[in-house]
């Protein structure tokens, strides 16, 4: 039957527009009711679900950046760890140097020496056990870490030989069989802890970059977050308010269309 063929008083076709408004109405407030979000597809608004949708991008970019910089600290605090520990041997190795110089029996100085041939090999083992995540600052190795999302924005670290050739710790001189060969190998011992030291700051401050902008883009996504919801969040106390006015409007349309019809029913009361 074509809507021609129907005929309602212009009353009911008020009333019906009426309700029919209404019911879209519920809809979309029941959406946002479902979903929280005023702004659910770009019908809604456009402009806002663009930009909210770029704002979640660029947050969720940043943060697979995150975990960039979290191997990142990892591998410089397991470099400083090997440091620590290779500082500690070095130490070890001048007291077996003082011992030695404390007494003039070679059989004596000469295990002292092969002790510290021994602590010499426990450095290049521990150089090399110094690795997390595939890379070993102590070995020569160098990390880029990429602080934004097009990776613009970038810090370079820089490994170096943390193993008794690096440090240019040679085997013992002459099984210590003299004073200077002994103060020799000791000179050698100052120079590599002095060496660690200098790169134990060079890591700490690159350490403290790298903290630094895990924080400031921990602050960016929170922020980037927090505008996409501003864009696209429903206010849910008015959601809710308008969902009981709107119940209301549509059992008062149900009721004015009844009273509409009513002239029309009045004609069947002359049959």
């Amino acid at each position: 039957m074509a809507i021609s063929d129907i005929s309602l008083t212009a009353g009911m076709r008020s009333n019906l527009l009426t309700m029919q408004k209404t019911s879209d109405l519920l809809n979309r407030t029941q959406d946002r009711l479902s979903s929280g979000k005023k702004v659910n597809s770009a019908l809604d608004n456009p402009t806002n679900y663009f930009a909210a949708q770029s704002y979640v991008q660029r947050a969720g970019d940043l943060d697979s950046r995150k975990d960039g910089m979290s191997e990142a600290v990892q591998q410089v605090k397991a470099a400083n760890a090997g440091i620590s520990a290779i500082t500690s041997l070095i130490e070890s190795a001048k007291g077996l140097a003082t011992s030695a110089l404390s007494t003039s029996n070679t059989t004596t100085r000469a295990t002292l020496a092969g002790q510290y041939d021994t602590l010499r090999q426990q450095i290049d083992k521990l150089a090399s056990d110094a690795s997390y995540g595939g890379k070993n600052l102590l070995q020569n190795q160098n990390i880029t870490v990429n602080f934004n999302e097009d990776a613009t924005s970038t810090l370079s670290v820089s490994g170096f030989s943390a193993n008794s050739t690096g440090l240019a710790m040679t085997a013992n001189s002459n099984s210590w069989s003299a004073d200077t060969d002994i103060t020799t190998d000791s000179g050698k011992m100052d120079s590599a802890i002095t060496t660690l030291r200098s790169k134990t700051q060079t890591l700490s401050a690159n350490l403290n970059i790298i903290t630094t902008r895990q924080d400031f883009t921990t602050s960016m996504i929170n922020t980037l977050s927090t505008g996409s919801d501003n864009l696209t969040l429903a206010d849910m106390n008015q959601e809710g308010a308008n969902m009981l006015m709107l119940q209301t409007r549509q059992s008062l349309g149900t009721t004015a269309l009844s009273l509409s019809s009513q002239a029309a029913q009045s004609i069947l009361r002359l049959f």
